[in-house]
């Protein structure tokens, strides 16, 4: 079992990227494994850790198909649906809530926040 190369913080040589810095260039890890690490230290915690790509295996980024972009944009709009009251909350449901802000928070007045 081969160990990952691993590099400080902001010391790894060219050709290496992250995820997020192949996604900014337009490219995907393509299947490729993780070629190397980047570490962070931090005081009283363990290092934070980055895996890095080879950009030279990259892949293009797969375009948007119109199944795809419609997928996508119902996923969107469920996330908006509150299971309780069922309306559109105009906003994401919060996961920690569950529910929109006013059936997690009733107004005890009964006003639905009108002035």
């Amino acid at each position: 079992m081969a160990t990952l190369p691993v590099y400080r913080w902001r010391l790894a040589p060219d050709g290496y990227a992250t995820r997020r810095q192949l996604r900014a260039r337009n490219l995907r890890p393509g299947g490729q494994d993780v070629a190397a690490q980047l570490e962070r230290p931090r005081r009283r915690r363990g290092p934070l850790v980055a895996y890095l790509y080879r950009v030279d295996l990259a892949l293009p980024v797969r375009p948007m198909t119109p199944g795809r972009w419609a997928a996508l944009a119902k996923a969107n709009a469920a996330r908006r649906i509150c299971p309780v009251c069922r309306r559109d909350a105009g906003y994401v449901i919060p996961s920690s809530l569950g529910m929109c802000v006013p059936c997690a928070y009733p107004d005890p007045d009964g006003s639905e926040g009108t002035a």
